[in-house]
């Protein structure tokens, strides 16, 4: 552990469970900060550097209390070591929040405050952690914490970055629901599928637009009524998130924040797929078992979702998007191999997907 507010494991150890579910620490570095500008809490996780740099996005989000932001980048933070690794990326995995209290809107000034307070935690890390986008955060945000650090990644292409990661990621998530719709039903084609697309921001309407231009019969659904709309310009029906969950469906792709299958709402799927954009969608890892038993198919998220990292790690050698889209094309290749290593071994995909990850931590 290291920097100004470092977390003990002592304080982890406190209260080891969230939601009734336990949460280890096993990370290079964990960096808690109260920002001088904001006065808002600052988190960033280093999981691991074994394969280089750590690299993922800031979060800002109202949390209930810093227990849950804590865990947050916890979980995050290892996610992104299993998808840099999975996806054979010189990259290691971190994340970083923002802290705000439920429903809660910054001033700009404030939220500007907020920023290059993160700049800072990132600053004391040294270039083991590089920051992007993630929820709660843009391009534009971005470029207020290149302020104050150069560990920055995903700025604007006009000032030779890649720009927003979202269309990226919405490529590989559709790579990943055709990979599953050909080992479920022996083709790849969307034509006619019927897919529940649940979390309506950057990513995830980005996934049903294209899920809708490959002739799939859409059900979408957010927590913010407002976006109904675009129900109406996709010609798709409208149901709340939890309802999503339960529609008789091909696929149900979550696209919104993580723990939305768990032991409560898996024995109520009716889909035959979960592929979706957001990260941590298991509860925790017995989860990806009760989905087997069930006979439901899974994409692990941090393969799934791995489009905007990849696209991000181009930066690294000159940004060339047709590069880009072609490596984050390839997930939906990796997933049939996950699926193909899980038959073999009679193991779930989760299972299969951490294993590669975890040979390639070990080779390095």
């Amino acid at each position: 552990m290291s920097g100004p507010g470092a977390a003990r494991p002592s304080d982890s150890q406190a209260d080891p469970t969230i939601d009734g579910y336990q949460e280890t620490l096993d990370h290079e570095d964990v960096v808690v900060r109260r920002g001088r500008r904001s006065g808002l809490y600052t988190f960033v996780a280093v999981h691991s550097t074994v394969r280089g740099p750590s690299l993922g996005g800031c979060r800002m989000w109202g949390y209930a209390d810093a227990r849950q932001a804590l865990r947050d980048v916890l979980r995050l933070s290892r996610a992104m070591t299993y998808k840099s690794a999975v996806a054979d990326l010189p990259l290691g995995g971190g994340k970083g929040v923002i802290m705000t209290a439920p429903a809660t809107v910054l001033s700009s000034a404030r939220r500007t405050a907020a920023l290059l307070d993160f700049a800072d935690t990132v600053e004391s890390l040294q270039g083991r952690y590089i920051t992007a986008e993630d929820v709660g955060t843009s391009s534009r945000d971005m470029r207020v914490i290149a302020q104050r650090t150069s560990h920055v990644a995903g700025l604007p292409r006009g000032q030779g970055g890649s720009g927003d990661p979202s269309p990226y990621t919405a490529l590989g998530v559709e790579a990943a629901i055709r990979a599953c719709c050909e080992r479920v039903f022996s083709s790849s084609s969307l034509k006619q599928r019927t897919v529940a697309v649940i979390g309506l921001g950057h990513v995830g309407l980005r996934v049903a637009k294209r899920c809708a231009k490959a002739g799939a019969k859409l059900v979408v659904s957010d927590i913010d009524e407002r976006k109904r709309r675009f129900a109406d310009e996709l010609d798709a029906g409208w149901t709340t998130p939890a309802q999503a969950l339960e529609l008789d469906v091909d696929v149900v792709s979550p696209c919104a924040l993580g723990g939305v299958l768990d032991h409560e709402t898996v024995p109520r799927l009716r889909c035959q797929i979960v592929a979706g954009a957001a990260n941590n969608q298991l509860a925790n890892e017995s989860i990806a078992e009760l989905l087997a038993a069930r006979q439901i198919l899974w994409a692990p998220d941090f393969v799934a979702n791995a489009g905007g990292l990849i696209n991000i790690a181009e930066e690294q050698n000159g940004y060339n998007p047709t590069a880009a889209g072609r490596r984050v094309r390839r997930i939906g290749e990796t997933i049939s191999q996950i699926f193909d290593e899980a038959d073999a071994t009679r193991a779930t995909p989760l299972t299969a997907a951490l294993e590669i990850a975890r040979n390639r931590l070990a080779t390095n």
